[in-house]
This record gives structure tokens, sequence and C-alpha cells, in this order.
């Protein structure tokens, strides 16, 4: 595993002979160039509505999650939402509705939010690209780890559905303090890979995923599949914006990431 401060590195050869730069008076051959090399950046990747279409099957668990309360909320309200943490959704459900809620009765909507989901995931699909994106960056020894808001008891029906094994390197709500748009996530999943959150990219299809990027220190990167359109993922920091992960594979050079396509 390449650490974040390598050796000293020599600048490509010169006709003069490997590794020798010109000096810029005379021209002469001079000694090599040393520099610390930057690791290779890693990926982390969003979950929901990044690698796996599931964006509305959320929405709609947490609109029958709230209807099972007399709660009546607009869809479009609730997706606008998906992708931060349940407890600052339901602090801005409270907000917009003007309700109060005890501790009981938010503890009952995370609850059914969570069982309307799973009543739904064999809806669920993984998005055009994604398990060829992941394999891609494996085969190319391009590391990279999930970090969703999601708990592990939901995030885990993913895997089978992108062709991974249950020691995929992954980092879910429960394992963190805070979920996004804290930066908690991607700093876990930056640790878990060895690497400074300044080294990798953050796929993400939320603004929420995007803030929380800028504030781990991470680049951004945005894809359209989760609902949130070009414009808005580029304001909130995106450095390149997708249609999907097969528009992200296709490319990848764009990136930095070097013959990912065959």
């Amino acid at each position: 595993m390449k650490g974040d401060m390598e050796g000293p590195t020599e600048c490509p050869g010169h006709a003069g002979g490997p590794g020798l730069r010109p000096d810029r008076q005379t021209g002469a051959m001079t000694a090599p160039l040393s520099y610390h090399e930057a690791p290779s950046p890693v990926f982390l990747f969003d979950l929901d509505g990044t690698l796996i279409d599931s964006v509305y099957q959320h929405v709609m668990a947490w609109h029958a999650a709230l209807s099972g309360l007399d709660i009546d909320l607009s869809v479009w309200r609730i997706h606008r939402r998906i992708g931060m943490s349940g407890g600052l959704f339901v602090s801005a459900l409270i907000r917009e509705t003007g309700l109060a809620l005890s501790e009981a009765d938010i503890e009952m909507l995370q609850q059914a939010h969570a069982e309307g989901y799973l009543e739904r995931a064999d809806t669920v699909r993984a998005l055009p690209g994604a398990a060829e994106l992941l394999q891609a960056l494996t085969k190319r020894g391009v590391r990279w780890a999930i970090a969703t808001s999601g708990r592990r008891a939901i995030a885990g029906h993913a895997l089978g559905l992108l062709g991974l094994p249950e020691d995929t390197p992954m980092i879910t709500r429960d394992m963190v303090r805070r979920a996004k748009p804290d930066p908690d996530l991607f700093l876990a999943a930056a640790a878990l890979l060895g690497v400074e959150p300044r080294h990798a990219f953050v796929v993400g299809d939320s603004v929420w995923d995007l803030l929380a990027a800028r504030r781990a220190g991470a680049i951004g990167v945005g894809l359209m599949s989760g609902g949130y359109g070009r414009e808005e993922l580029e304001r909130a920091g995106a450095y390149r914006v997708y249609a999907d992960p097969a528009d992200l594979l296709a490319r990848a050079d764009e990136l930095g990431v070097r013959d990912l396509v065959s």
C-alpha cells in the first residue's frame, strides 16, 4: 500500500540519458529533479442513487412511514432530503411541518422507513455500469470503498446486486458518529483505505454527498442518477458530473484514471 509520502522520484528521461534534465541557462544535462510523488487516487462511492437505483424506494418508504403517523409531506420534499442522515431528515421534517415529535415517534419513523425499504428491496437494481466500473477499477489496481448513510442491515443487500463479496470495504451509518452532510463517512472510508481524503474522489448523486466531500477535503464527482440536476451538483462543488456509473466509466480519463476502458 502506498503511503502519502513516497521516496524521491526522477523526472522522465531526456536524450542525454534517463532521469536527467537540461539546465535552463546552459542546456547541459544535470542531475535528475527529485520530488515526492502523490499516491494514486482512490474512489469513495456513495451507494443509493450512485451505485444502485434505490432513491425512489427510499422516498416511498419514508412517505409510508410518515403516513403511518398521519403526517402528510409531499414526495418531492422527501426526495430533496434523501442522502442526509435520518436525524437531519427528521429535523427538517419538524421544521417544515411544525410538528412536535417525541423520541418514540422519531424511533418509530426510522424503524418504519427501514422496514418499508426492505419490503421494496426486490425492486432495486444496480445502476447501469456500476458493477463494471467497480470491476474495472479493481482490475486496474485503483482502490475504492463504499460510504453510505444507510445502516449495514439495509446497505448489505446491495452487495449481491453489484456482485460484491461480504468483505467489500464499506463504511455504513452505524460505524460513524454522524452521517452526511457531515464528512465522517468519507473520512472513515479514506482511513479504511489508508489514504488522506485529499487523495480521494468522492462519487455521489446528491448535494449532501458533495457537501460532505468538500468538508472532508476530497474532490467531489457528481452523478445525475439520483435525481439531482447537473447545475445543482456543480454548484455543490462537483468537479465533473456524469449521467450514471456507465458514463463515468467511459470518461474516466477526465479524472486521470488511465486505461480503465479496454
